[in-house]
């Protein structure tokens, strides 16, 4: 349990600190980083996989999970094209609104895809959210289209992996394999044009190690995932967000207006509602059994 929890906060620190890795590299174009995080990354996984004898899963993929996991590719490159132009272009708070309202978007998908009832204060949860969200659009003129886009992806990716037959090792593999083809083509099509000139070898060095932090922040989450349970995982979860919201308010210096802090407060609210429901539902179902009356000889 103690190390479950240690797994979960260094998972979602270094989410949440990602911002101040992405920033390093703020004149490689987005989708050269995306190239690189996916070709580096099935490079780390493949070693990791090598090292602990996890080799023969591929050959027993059917097509059928081929197919589901070219969705969950396209839906995991969508995500990280759009937190590393988030990043690149000084809409770290739009990142971090986007993982706040995440839970409550998975509320919805569950509801809409697998059937699920959620609870009434659940619904007020999403239906405050849905407020802050509105209200944003209303004094900006525009959706927070990064949040949205973040929130979006990142859920149907979940509901896609929860349905899925692979760990989160195997799946992140299978993800870059579908993925690298185009990130190969894209650097080669980019060497080619000369577009590499002016890059360093710092610069490559921070885009080889996008590799290893995605995976190893994946594994991390998938060790804290194994240990703990799930009520205290989503609430570590909200680590990550934080994090980024901080960064966004005293690192990048980004404007926050008090009708940006109005939403973000219907947010919170909304998950303060969310998490609190969680909290009391776990308790009962952790005393029901004590409170059922004992059966009938």
């Amino acid at each position: 349990m103690n190390k479950g929890i240690v797994f979960a906060v260094a998972a979602y620190a270094t989410w949440g600190l990602f911002p101040l890795y992405f920033h390093q590299i703020p004149d490689i174009p987005t989708l050269q980083v995306i190239a690189h995080r996916t070709l580096w990354s099935l490079i780390f996984v493949s070693v990791a996989m090598a090292l602990t004898g996890q080799t023969r899963w591929l050959a027993a993929v059917d097509a059928a999970t081929w197919r589901r996991f070219a969705v969950s590719a396209l839906l995991v490159a969508t995500n990280w094209l759009t937190y590393v132009w988030a990043v690149a272009n000084g809409h770290v708070l739009d990142g971090s609104l986007g993982y706040f309202i995440n839970p409550l978007v998975n509320v919805a998908l569950g509801f809409a895809f697998l059937k699920e009832r959620p609870r009434p204060l659940q619904w007020l949860a999403v239906s405050l959210a849905v407020v802050g969200v509105l209200w944003l659009t209303w004094a900006a003129g525009r959706p927070p289209w990064v949040a949205l886009v973040l929130a979006t992806s990142f859920g149907l990716y979940g509901l896609m992996r929860k349905t899925a037959s692979l760990g989160a090792l195997e799946g992140l593999a299978l993800e870059t394999i579908i993925l690298t083809p185009l990130a190969i083509a894209g650097m080669a099509w980019w060497a080619a044009t000369g577009q590499f000139k002016g890059q360093t070898i710092v610069d490559w060095s921070w885009l080889v190690g996008t590799g290893p932090i995605t995976a190893g922040t994946l594994l991390l989450f998938a060790a804290a995932a194994r240990r703990i349970p799930l009520t205290t995982l989503g609430f570590v979860q909200y680590l990550s967000p934080s994090i980024q919201f901080v960064l966004g308010i005293y690192v990048f210096h980004e404007p926050m207006d008090s009708n940006r802090l109005l939403a973000f407060c219907f947010i919170w609210g909304a998950l303060a509602v969310y998490s609190l429901e969680g909290l009391w539902e776990a308790r009962r179902e952790i005393q029901r059994p004590q409170m059922d009356p004992a059966p009938e000889r």
